[in-house]
């Protein structure tokens, strides 16, 4: 059966407006002061002098003009406000898998566009680099809404080339792409089939390197029933990335448990390796509403950098 392309469309046009009706309100109710004040510019500029009015602050005297024009003028310093949020985004198949309503894609795409929207709402640039095991998509930063609603239907309709994933070369192509310092959100559930202690350390080689460059913040997305299994007797459990296929007895406890301690120790693992090379987290569950842990990530964010 062919794909009608209108009502194709019509579909991705909905989706993204129903999206950023959601986000935006999300963004003016909740994340309004927060994004501002956790994410500054770089500094002051200075703008002007201006003769004194009551009120001004004595230490922004220009007393070289003063002296000169015989009344007293201020310095005006404006906020060098314009960053850049670079959205580092994991689209390989294990990304897929949801047992709620909503996918781990799903919210990664939705946790995109809050940040893509609160950053032009602040007149930042906003750029994106889709990845599987390869590049998928990169939308180079830019302001204003058009090219937000870009990076949106990007994230949610691109249809993902390859099935894998690899996080180290996306954050060396990052590396090469940004020229200037930039905050890199990096989201993704952090799954991968390649040699678990060999990839740990490949990784976070790759973070500290772009920590160093950039303001590195990793995003893990979790999925409740990669954490802990149901008794239900006997399951295949496919790996979305290689396609290998195992079968548990769920309705052994001890195999429940077995399972439980080791996706608790591979999260437990990943938070360790965030903290040792100075990089900021936020944990989300598909299960658990988002906003509640983004405001708090601002919160603490804030108050460090204080």
């Amino acid at each position: 059966m062919m794909r009608d392309p209108a009502n194709s469309n019509k579909a991705i046009m909905s989706s993204m407006r129903q999206l950023e009706i959601r986000t935006r309100r999300m963004v003016n109710d909740s994340l309004a002061g927060a994004y501002h004040s956790v994410f500054k510019g770089r500094g002051m500029d200075f703008d002007e002098v201006r003769e004194y009015t009551p009120g001004d602050e004595v230490r922004t005297i220009d007393w070289n003009v003063t002296a000169r024009a015989g009344r007293p003028f201020v310095k005006k310093f404006t906020e060098e406000r314009e960053l850049t949020i670079f959205l580092l985004v994991d689209i390989s198949a294990s990304g897929n898998f949801g047992s709620g309503v909503s996918s781990k894609r799903d919210l990664a795409a939705e946790l995109a566009s809050v940040l893509a929207f609160s950053a032009i709402r602040n007149s930042d640039k906003v750029g994106l680099l889709l990845y599987t095991d390869r590049v998928e998509r990169y939308l180079p930063p830019k302001k204003g809404r058009r090219h937000v609603l870009r990076v949106v239907r990007d994230i949610l309709h691109h249809m993902p080339q390859a099935t894998g994933t690899d996080t180290v070369k996306a954050l060396d192509v990052a590396n090469r792409l940004l020229h200037r310092r930039a905050i890199v959100f990096l989201i993704s559930d952090f799954e991968t089939s390649a040699d678990p202690a060999a990839a740990r350390a490949e990784l976070r080689r790759a973070m500290r390197r772009t920590n160093r460059r950039h303001d590195l913040v990793a995003v893990h997305i979790e999925d409740p029933r990669e954490k802990e299994l149901p008794d239900v007797g006997i399951v295949a459990l496919e790996d979305a990335e290689t396609g290998e296929v195992i079968e548990l007895d769920t309705a052994s406890r001890a195999v429940r448990k077995r399972f439980k301690e080791l996706s608790s120790a591979r999260s437990l693992r990943l938070v360790s390796d965030f903290r040792s090379e100075g990089i900021d987290t936020l944990q989300l569950q598909t299960n658990a509403a988002y906003m509640p842990a983004l405001q708090r990530f601002f919160k603490t964010r804030e108050r460090r950098r204080r």
